[in-house]
Protein backbone atom coordinates (compact mmCIF):
# COMPACT_ATOMS: atom_id res chain seq x y z
CA UNK A 1 0.00 0.00 0.00
CA UNK A 2 1.21 3.25 -0.61
CA UNK A 3 1.96 6.25 1.99
CA UNK A 4 -1.06 7.62 3.70
CA UNK A 5 -1.36 11.57 4.05
CA UNK A 6 -2.84 13.39 6.42
CA UNK A 7 -4.58 16.62 5.45
CA UNK A 8 -6.03 19.16 8.26
CA UNK A 9 -8.46 22.30 7.00
CA UNK A 10 -9.62 24.47 9.89
CA UNK A 11 -11.16 21.90 12.41
CA UNK A 12 -11.43 19.22 10.17
CA UNK A 13 -8.96 16.54 9.15
CA UNK A 14 -8.61 13.33 7.20
CA UNK A 15 -6.14 10.50 6.54
CA UNK A 16 -6.30 9.70 3.12
CA UNK A 17 -4.75 6.23 1.54
CA UNK A 18 -4.61 5.73 -2.27
CA UNK A 19 -4.42 3.15 -4.61
CA UNK A 20 -4.50 2.79 -8.09
CA UNK A 21 -7.05 5.28 -8.17
CA UNK A 22 -8.98 3.94 -5.20
CA UNK A 23 -9.29 6.40 -1.74
CA UNK A 24 -10.10 5.36 1.71
CA UNK A 25 -10.04 7.67 4.51
CA UNK A 26 -11.00 8.36 7.70
CA UNK A 27 -12.07 11.90 8.55
CA UNK A 28 -12.12 13.61 11.99
CA UNK A 29 -12.95 16.45 13.49
CA UNK A 30 -10.79 19.26 16.24
CA UNK A 31 -12.57 19.72 19.17
CA UNK A 32 -8.92 20.98 20.92
CA UNK A 33 -5.59 20.87 20.36
CA UNK A 34 -5.69 17.52 22.95
CA UNK A 35 -8.81 16.21 21.49
CA UNK A 36 -10.20 15.24 18.20
CA UNK A 37 -13.25 12.72 17.24
CA UNK A 38 -12.99 10.34 14.67
CA UNK A 39 -16.27 10.17 12.58
CA UNK A 40 -16.06 8.55 9.74
CA UNK A 41 -14.06 5.44 7.82
CA UNK A 42 -14.52 5.19 4.14
CA UNK A 43 -13.06 2.49 2.02
CA UNK A 44 -13.95 2.11 -1.49
CA UNK A 45 -14.64 -1.85 -2.61
CA UNK A 46 -11.99 -2.01 -4.75
CA UNK A 47 -9.86 -2.05 -1.59
CA UNK A 48 -11.98 -3.77 1.24
CA UNK A 49 -9.85 -6.91 2.75
CA UNK A 50 -6.46 -5.25 2.31
CA UNK A 51 -6.47 -3.89 5.56
CA UNK A 52 -6.70 -0.02 4.33
CA UNK A 53 -9.16 0.98 6.95
CA UNK A 54 -7.02 -0.72 9.65
CA UNK A 55 -3.99 0.77 8.20
CA UNK A 56 -5.56 4.27 8.73
CA UNK A 57 -6.63 3.25 12.68
CA UNK A 58 -3.01 2.88 13.33
CA UNK A 59 -2.25 5.66 11.63
CA UNK A 60 -4.50 8.11 13.96
CA UNK A 61 -3.57 6.13 16.76
CA UNK A 62 -0.11 6.40 16.14
CA UNK A 63 -0.35 10.40 15.69
CA UNK A 64 -2.86 10.77 18.20
CA UNK A 65 0.17 8.91 20.89
CA UNK A 66 3.15 11.20 19.38
CA UNK A 67 0.93 14.57 19.93
CA UNK A 68 -0.69 14.06 23.15
CA UNK A 69 -4.32 13.57 21.72
CA UNK A 70 -7.05 11.99 23.22
CA UNK A 71 -9.54 10.43 20.37
CA UNK A 72 -13.33 9.99 20.60
CA UNK A 73 -14.03 7.20 18.68
CA UNK A 74 -17.69 7.83 16.87
CA UNK A 75 -16.50 6.05 14.08
CA UNK A 76 -18.28 2.62 14.32
CA UNK A 77 -15.33 1.00 12.40
CA UNK A 78 -12.88 2.89 14.53
CA UNK A 79 -14.47 1.80 17.69
CA UNK A 80 -14.84 -2.28 16.63
CA UNK A 81 -11.48 -1.73 15.98
CA UNK A 82 -10.61 -0.14 19.77
CA UNK A 83 -12.38 -3.20 21.00
CA UNK A 84 -9.75 -4.86 19.51
CA UNK A 85 -6.91 -3.49 20.18
CA UNK A 86 -7.10 -2.78 24.38
CA UNK A 87 -3.65 -1.58 23.82
CA UNK A 88 -4.57 1.76 22.21
CA UNK A 89 -7.16 2.61 25.45
CA UNK A 90 -4.30 5.33 26.07
CA UNK A 91 -5.78 7.36 23.53
CA UNK A 92 -9.19 6.51 22.58
CA UNK A 93 -12.54 6.87 24.28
Amino acid sequence: MTDIQREITGTKGRYVLREDGAEAELTYSILSPTRIIADHTGVPDAMRGTGAGLSLVERLVADARSEGVRVVALCPFVKAQARRHPEWADVID
